[in-house]
């Protein structure tokens, strides 16, 4: 199950409005072997895409260095699909390669307020996609 507080919930949310209709993608860290998500990391989608995302990789490099000297490890990677439901898609599957990560997507499909928009969380090891529970709390105990 993914834990998470109702400020990074909403910054992850927002972040994901932003960029409509690209997809928008990032990460939150948080210290290592905790599982707790902490720092809320924005990145660009380089491809700029509103069907793929993907990471900058100086952005990406210069964030896992950041990350080592902080003793903190990627807890969740997030992105948004912009015209499809929150679930992994072949390539998502295909790049995912934290397989201790929370992978959350977001869908922005429904931007005109007639529905719900999706706040989903997968784990993704060996290309073995499981959905999990999202728990939204105030703050963490």
């Amino acid at each position: 199950m993914l834990t998470i507080t109702r400020a990074l919930y909403d910054r992850i949310v927002e972040h994901a409005r932003a960029d409509h209709p690209d997809e928008a993608c990032g990460v939150v860290a948080g210290p290592v072997g905790t599982g707790r998500p902490e720092r809320f990391i924005p990145m660009l989608n380089a491809a700029r895409s509103p069907t793929f995302y993907e990471f900058d990789s100086a952005d990406l490099l210069k964030l896992y260095r950041e990350m080592d000297d902080r003793d903190e490890e990627p807890v969740i990677i997030y992105h948004s699909h912009t015209a499809t439901e929150a679930y992994p898609s072949r390539t998502d599957i295909t790049y995912a390669n934290e397989p201790g990560a929370h992978y959350v997507l977001v869908s922005t499909a429904d931007t005109d307020g007639a529905g719900d928009f999706q706040f989903r969380s997968y784990t993704i090891v060996e290309g073995v996609v499981t959905e999990e529970d999202v728990k939204v709390v105030e703050e963490y105990a």
